[in-house]
């Protein structure tokens, strides 16, 4: 298979027409409900045109382009020239061509590649927080000068919710009424979330005699006031309700906001709201976007201030939170994050109708989404590709899907040492290892935010009911950032006592390391204590 490097490539639509596409568009950002400058999303396209639009985004197959090559009439499909470095930072780019009823996997050759396009590969689609910051800036000022006020006015203007309660308290609420399976399902996710976190409270206090007559502890207590956000833009998800609730109840938070947009009649998502009755959420904040992340970082008339903000959002809401953190509001949040991503290690034994349904879990979340597959040399890319056109095309949200795969692709490594170094420097929100003995890679594996292991680990299962928490670091920040865990929700105090021994052993070290400092007082503190100069 003879495969090249891309940057812009040239796809075949339906009509036999050739046209080009940009491989690192900017990337659409993904509406949450209360966002000011995020679109309705449009009545769907119909089917042919989603079709179409797979096709042309999609991950396209590459295939050599011959210099001066030109397509025969006769021919099915079409050639392009090969195009040369346009500027500084673009990759040497080769032809591709999607077939009209097949979506194809764009593919890097690693070993092909020169430094600087190793380094470009590795580049999320570009997010311009920029003019989001310029948005979101006088939304939160807003709600932080007018309160309540502001936020039944972005509601009503961005939702069309005119709200008869801005902030509702939870044990107020009825309780809501489910299908007998869905509750069960979200019983199994609260008890498994609930078992892995609290698993969690026995690593979490220290307790060591340093030397004797020094005790040194770590203690630890919850973060008295949390912001939780639980998104309802282009999807509802009452998934991360659990994942923010359930260790925010284990950690024994007193006081527990979840913010949500309303629905149009003005109420509460219901598997929302019974998750929150589960978890001992104390108010629910009916409100979505920027609005919601300012109210419960500054506070407001009905809204508690929280101390801490969680949860995932799009671009706004991430500015909203990255705002609030670095102003007078005095509010901390779980960890920066952009669109959602998965990064796939396959081996030529993967099932390709599993790895494509693995790709497009994550693609269907958004246009800004980006997928990654990383293969070694005799894995069946065409198999693969074959199955993300029919899963693809069969999606409800197809269309989303398509223009999160156009800013995906994948990458052809010699071997399997050299796939999960590549992860490494990608380093993935989600990294998917569907290889033989999976179990065997996990100490050569250093950044993701979640690692699922074996041939029967897809991804969903830690998104709902595995245990683990699906609220992640993206775009690269696994390599410094967790993902949410109980630690999240509680601060750590150090704690030292001291008997006279003990300071009879180390206080004259202290007093000599004072004297170095030039901190006197320092130094008097301790020899006061022992009856020295």
């Amino acid at each position: 298979r003879d495969v090249h490097t891309v940057a812009r490539y040239v796809v075949q639509d339906v009509t036999g027409a050739t046209r080009e596409s940009q491989t690192r568009s900017r990337p659409t950002p993904r509406r949450s409900e209360g966002d000011p400058s995020e679109p309705r999303p449009s009545s769907p396209p119909p089917p042919d045109s989603v079709s179409s639009m797979i096709a042309a985004s999609a991950i396209a197959r590459v295939v050599p382009a011959l210099p001066g090559a030109r397509s025969s009439p006769s021919s099915g499909s079409r050639r392009a020239p090969v195009a040369r470095r346009a500027s500084r930072g673009h990759l040497n780019v080769r032809a591709a061509v999607a077939e009209p009823d097949q979506m194809s996997i764009r593919t890097y050759v690693y070993d092909n590649l020169d430094a600087e396009e190793r380094v470009e590969i590795l580049k999320r689609p570009r997010v311009d927080f920029t003019s989001i910051l310029g948005t979101v800036a006088p939304i939160v000022d807003a709600v932080a000068t007018r309160g309540d006020a502001a936020v039944r006015e972005y509601t009503s203007k961005f939702d069309g919710v005119d709200l008869d309660a801005v902030v509702v308290k939870v044990a107020d609420l009825p309780d809501p009424v489910l299908d007998d399976d869905v509750r069960e399902a979200f019983d199994v996710a609260f008890a498994n979330i609930k078992k892995f976190h609290e698993a969690q409270k026995d690593v979490a206090d220290v307790d060591v005699e340093t030397m004797p007559g020094v005790r040194c502890r770590r203690v630890s207590r919850p973060i008295g006031a949390v912001g939780l956000y639980v998104p309802g833009g282009t999807a509802v998800l009452p998934s991360t309700a659990l994942m923010l609730a359930v260790p925010a109840m284990i950690a024994g938070c007193k006081n527990v906001v979840l913010a949500t947009p309303p629905q149009k009649d003005g109420s509460v998502v219901p598997e929302v709201l019974y998750v929150a009755k589960k978890a001992g959420v104390t108010h629910i904040l009916q409100a979505g976007g920027a609005q919601a992340v300012a109210a419960m970082g500054h506070g407001t008339e009905t809204c508690p201030k929280v101390d801490k903000i969680f949860g995932p959002g799009n671009q706004f809401v991430t500015a909203a939170k990255m705002t609030l953190q670095n102003s007078e509001a005095m509010v901390s949040i779980d960890m920066p994050a952009g669109p959602s991503e998965v990064l796939v290690i396959a081996d030529k034994d993967a099932p390709a109708s599993h790895v494509a349904a693995d790709l497009l879990s994550q693609a269907e979340h958004g246009p800004d989404s980006q997928v990654v597959l990383v293969v070694t040399p005799d894995v069946n890319l065409d198999d693969i590709c074959a199955a993300v056109a029919k899963q693809a095309a069969a999606l409800p949200r197809s269309d989303i899907t398509a223009k999160a795969l156009g800013h995906s692709y994948a990458v052809v490594v010699p071997d399997i040492a050299a796939a999960c170094e590549f992860s490494n420097a990608y380093a993935p929100e989600h990294l998917i290892v569907n290889v033989e003995d999976a179990e065997s890679l996990l100490p050569q594996l250093d950044n993701a935010g979640s690692i699922f292991l074996g041939r029967f680990t897809p991804e969903s299962v830690g998104d709902y009911a595995s245990g683990t928490n699906h609220v992640l670091p993206t775009y690269g920040y696994s390599r410094m950032y967790s993902g949410v865990s109980l630690d999240s929700f509680v601060k750590y105090m150090t704690v030292q006592e001291l008997t006279k021994e003990g300071l009879d052993r180390l206080g004259p070290s202290v007093a000599r390391m004072a004297a170095v400092e030039g901190l006197e007082a320092h130094r008097q503190a301790v020899t006061l204590r022992l009856g020295i100069e």
